[in-house]
């Protein structure tokens, strides 16, 4: 799909054991397949159905997704580090595509 387009907004740094806050949002229109085009035919379904977060890789969050989540699915929750390292991001599409943001963090 074109112009789907994740944002993720993640501390520079961090102490080590500190709480900080994780922002995502992607950029999808989140089509449930119940809607119809101009001449009456249902448009199919394509949704992210998934969203995965790991550090280091390590999981962190991992969120299934249903059809009923409105377009651009913002995703906030809390996280904590001992060691700098790197979030990776993924948003799994129906049409199998995977969305990847990737954010490093320092300890500081």
């Amino acid at each position: 799909m074109d112009n789907v387009i994740p944002r993720v907004k993640v501390p520079a740094s961090a102490k080590a054991g500190e709480v900080f806050t994780i922002k995502t949002l992607i950029s999808h229109p989140m089509v449930t397949g119940f809607t119809k085009d101009k001449d009456g035919k249902p448009i199919p379904r394509e949704i992210i159905h998934r969203f995965t977060c790991d550090f280091n890789g390590k999981n962190v969050i991992d969120v299934a997704i249903d059809p009923a989540v409105s377009a651009n699915p913002y995703f906030e929750f809390d996280a904590k580090i001992d060691a700098a390292g790197e979030f990776v991001f993924k948003w799994y599409d129906d049409d199998g595509t995977v969305y990847t943001d990737k954010k490093s963090i320092a300890l500081g």
